[in-house]
């Protein structure tokens, strides 16, 4: 089947060596770029900005853990605890779902004590209701038909 991708087939990302490539840049352009970082700042402002970036770090971890324990506090659930293989689009494929609805017993055995189903049609034609005939009103020829100015 050419249209469906598996596990084997999935595209993998690139990779240099053992490292992933991370936004297009591999290790050896990561380290380039910094240290022409480095020199642009300069050995006497490293330590302003390498403080700032800590403290970067440190407040999307602390913004990252708050958002978790709001999630728990709200929803009820540890994100931990989540079976995300369930929540998985790729596991409905609607061609094995009707495959397995049509293939699918309905005539599961019943106890002896559950009460006899009775189908749609023979209720139907147990219960017969007699409904009057629609009888059809036509306008005479030539007379425009109502027009009603709050329905439209």
């Amino acid at each position: 089947m050419a249209g469906i991708r598996t596990s084997r087939n999935r595209r993998q990302p690139e990779r240099e060596g053992n490292l992933p490539k991370v936004l297009g840049i591999n290790g050896p352009e990561f380290l380039l770029l910094l240290i022409i970082g480095l020199l642009v700042i300069g050995p006497s402002r490293l330590p302003e900005y390498t403080q700032k970036l800590a403290n970067i770090v440190k407040e999307v971890r602390r913004m990252a853990s708050g958002a978790r324990e709001q999630i728990k506090e709200e929803v009820g659930i540890d994100i931990d605890e989540v079976d995300w293989k369930k929540y998985d689009p790729r596991q409905y494929d609607p061609r094995r779902i009707i495959k397995e609805a049509l293939l699918d017993d309905d005539t599961k055995p019943m106890s002896a004590g559950a009460p006899a189903t009775v189908s749609a049609a023979a209720a139907a034609t147990a219960v017969a209701v007699h409904r009057p005939e629609r009888v059809l009103e036509r306008l005479p020829e030539g007379e425009p038909a109502p027009f009603d100015s709050e329905a439209t």
